[in-house]
């Protein structure tokens, strides 16, 4: 039950941020946005740790802002995988992780 209300979540917090993003489309309905949370969840689950250890030194040279550019990757990797989700531009993709990140931890805390 609570993966079931963690992937709601995230759904909503992809809804949010497609709708203020310019740059970033969804088309296709309820049914996307649940794919796209789902892709994105298990991509970060399961590609985005071992791209992590892979990128320690530069991560570790950048002082940690290299991470973003993995978050911007698991967004690409998602547009790229997903037929109905589109990201145009680094900016946008960087934008829609961040908004995303921060709308599932406010909706998060508040359930």
């Amino acid at each position: 039950m609570g993966l079931i209300i963690r992937i709601l979540i995230s759904a909503v917090a992809v809804y949010v941020a497609s709708s203020f993003i310019p740059g970033v489309t969804v088309t296709g309905g309820i049914g996307t946005y649940l794919i796209v949370a789902i892709v994105l969840g298990f991509l970060n689950a399961f590609i985005k740790p071992v791209l992590t250890i892979l990128t320690i030194p530069i991560t570790i040279i950048t002082l940690g802002l290299f991470l973003l550019v993995l978050n911007v990757l698991m967004v690409y990797l998602t547009a790229y995988l997903v037929s109905g989700f589109a990201v145009s531009g680094f900016i946008a993709a960087l934008l829609f992780s961040i908004v995303v990140s921060v709308v599932t931890a406010l909706i998060d805390a508040i359930v």
